[in-house]
């Protein structure tokens, strides 16, 4: 039985496959303007907390209005001090739970905000 190794033509199309498949993987976890959440499609807990940030509080935990560090780089890159988290109520956790809104920027009209329920491994950008 004779075995013939793929054509040129098939490496090809396998290569460019791959290589969308590894890009839009990437796309998912680390760029914010090509991944966006619709206000109306987040949580009911998340568009409270939406809320709650654009009218200055109060916040329900002690932590929010933190700086966030953005240490994991998925962020773009704005100086320390720029985003700030809050936390997003998940039903059911004992803790703070995974879910938060990170908003950039000062308060006001042009702030921008992003949305994780993965705590921080990936980041969605709100668009209202």
């Amino acid at each position: 039985m004779q075995h013939s190794l793929p054509g040129k033509s098939f490496l090809r199309a396998l290569f460019f496959v791959l290589a969308l498949v590894f890009s839009a993987s990437g796309m998912a976890r680390s760029a914010p303007d090509g991944n966006v959440v619709l206000v109306s499609e987040l949580p009911r807990e998340a568009r409270h907390t939406l809320q709650l940030i654009k009218q200055g509080g109060p916040f329900p935990y002690s932590k929010d209005g933190a700086v966030f560090g953005n240490y994991e780089r998925l962020l773009p890159k704005q100086k320390r001090g720029y985003y700030r988290e809050f936390t997003v109520k998940t039903p059911g956790a004992r803790n703070r739970g995974a879910r938060r809104i990170v908003a950039g920027g000062e308060e006001g009209a042009s702030r921008e905000y992003f949305y994780t329920d993965d705590h921080y491994a990936s980041f969605r950008r709100i668009q209202e």
